[in-house]
């Protein structure tokens, strides 16, 4: 027995010889994962959203790649939660389509947001724009109590 694993060929299963080449290999079975075909209910992988607040608005940008506008729903509802839904179509397969790679994912989305107390749901805007959504939210002047200063006699 030697005592230098050949890496070349000669491949040995031998559990009480430490130098067996019989090891877990993690990439064992990846050409089965890469030709992995998903389903219509895979969802498009977590919508990418930025949320970032200004002086005047709250701002959101989600990253929507190949999605139309009419495949994207914005919605307000009544208790300050904003609601970004949307769905990709699968692709139509032909009988004779042979298909090397499938990366991007189809199927539904939807990612809800509560807005702060001081957003003015009645003023929500969306556009898209070269596949990304921006949903500006508005925000309404929180006004400061007044403090009036009361004189103590005594």
């Amino acid at each position: 027995m030697s005592l230098i694993p050949s890496f070349f060929g000669n491949r040995r299963s031998n559990v009480f010889d430490p130098f067996s080449l019989d090891i877990w290999d993690p990439f064992e079975g990846f050409n089965a994962i890469a030709n992995f075909r998903p389903s219509e209910t895979t969802a498009i992988a977590n919508a990418r959203i930025d949320w970032k607040e200004t002086a005047n608005e709250h701002v959101f940008k989600v990253d929507v790649p190949g999605l139309k506008k009419e495949e994207v729903k914005v919605e307000v509802e009544d208790n300050a939660i904003l609601q970004i839904s949307g769905e990709r179509s699968k692709e139509k397969e032909e009988k004779n389509d042979r298909w090397h790679r499938v990366e991007r994912s189809s199927g539904k989305f939807l990612r809800r947001f509560r807005l702060p107390e001081n957003a003015k749901l009645d003023h929500v805007k969306a556009a898209m724009e070269n596949g990304v959504l921006t949903v500006t939210v508005p925000k309404e002047e929180i006004k400061k109590p007044e403090v009036k200063s009361i004189h103590i006699s005594g």
